[in-house]
């Protein structure tokens, strides 16, 4: 089970950073395993899961870019503390005319610390591009949105990623679903993390019951284990697709609070669900047999 949840220096909207610590106990990864997430957003699950091997993809080139040019080197925490204090000072200095100049920037080159910028003062975290694919979330009127210790936190951020991507074996990629899933072999691992079908979400693209069936028949046609994450229901009403398509799958529920709507009535508590393949239960047992095991032999070549 993960201890210390990592947060990534991309925010999302839905970002999975409470169900972390359950996701590790019913993910069933070993060593030569090779983790794919075909929905990567802001990585955080992989963060604090993956083992040495991985492919994050993403149908957004800007995460992935920003995300790659990390992994290369181009970008570094250094470079990042340096880029927000000097931006940082303009946007307090000029406010929301600022935070436009930078959008309409980033628009037109597509620099990924520009990208990182308006992820962290955009309205709510919201990552939304136009049929144009250029960014369009308005601003987030905050005093000192850039402060020093925001400054640091995003740092860090990126410098645990740095050390991350210095011992394992990454890979990033921008590419449909499909083709992601099409490369993972039976001893890797499949997580999926797809905008939530019949719920209103900001995404880069739209996400209906076709998308939601061809993900599900990807899934089955695949030979490597996997989890997906969805809603199950709320106080109003229950996920439909979770019995019509989702079926055959083993389901783990757990409930917690969503702090998105603007006003207190709209931030309710919904319950999550992990659907699988696999018996989560059996997966779990069996982890933890082959730890006792090697715990016994431990002790055996100790005596």
């Amino acid at each position: 089970m993960v201890g210390k949840v990592y947060v990534p220096p991309v925010k999302i909207q839905g970002i999975k950073t409470k169900l972390v610590s359950l996701i590790s106990e019913e993910v069933d990864i070993s060593d030569d395993t090779v983790w794919y997430e075909p929905f990567m957003g802001s990585g955080v699950v992989g963060l604090n899961l993956a083992p040495q091997r991985a492919v994050f993809a993403d149908i957004n080139p800007y995460v992935i870019n920003l995300y790659q040019q990390i992994k290369l080197g181009n970008i570094d925490s250094y470079m990042v503390r340096g880029y927000l204090e000097r931006e940082g000072k303009l946007l307090e200095k000029k406010d929301d005319r600022y935070y436009y100049e930078v959008r309409d920037r980033f628009n037109e080159y597509h620099n990924p610390l520009d990208f990182l910028f308006l992820n962290r003062s955009c309205f709510n975290g919201m990552i939304r591009f136009n049929k144009e694919y250029r960014f369009n979330v308005p601003y987030c009127h905050k005093p000192a949105r850039f402060s020093k210790s925001y400054i640091t936190k995003i740092v860090n951020q990126v410098k645990h990623l740095e050390e991350i991507l210095k011992v394992n074996s990454w890979e990033f990629k921008c590419q449909s679903f499909e083709e992601t899933i099409s490369e993972a072999g039976e001893n890797d691992f499949i997580y999926c993390d797809p905008p939530y079908i019949g719920r209103h979400v900001d995404y880069y693209d739209s996400w209906n019951e076709e998308q939601e069936i061809r993900l599900k028949d990807a899934l089955f046609a695949s030979k490597a284990k996997f989890m997906l994450s969805t809603w199950d229901e709320n106080k109003y009403r229950k996920n439909e697709y979770i019995e019509s398509v989702w079926g055959m799958c083993y389901k783990v529920n757990q409930e917690h609070f969503y702090f998105i709507g603007a006003s207190e009535k709209n931030r309710n508590a919904m319950k999550e669900a992990l659907l699988t393949n696999y018996d989560p239960d059996k997966s779990r047992n069996a982890r933890s047999e082959e730890a006792e095991q090697i715990s016994l032999e431990s002790l055996i070549r100790q005596g």
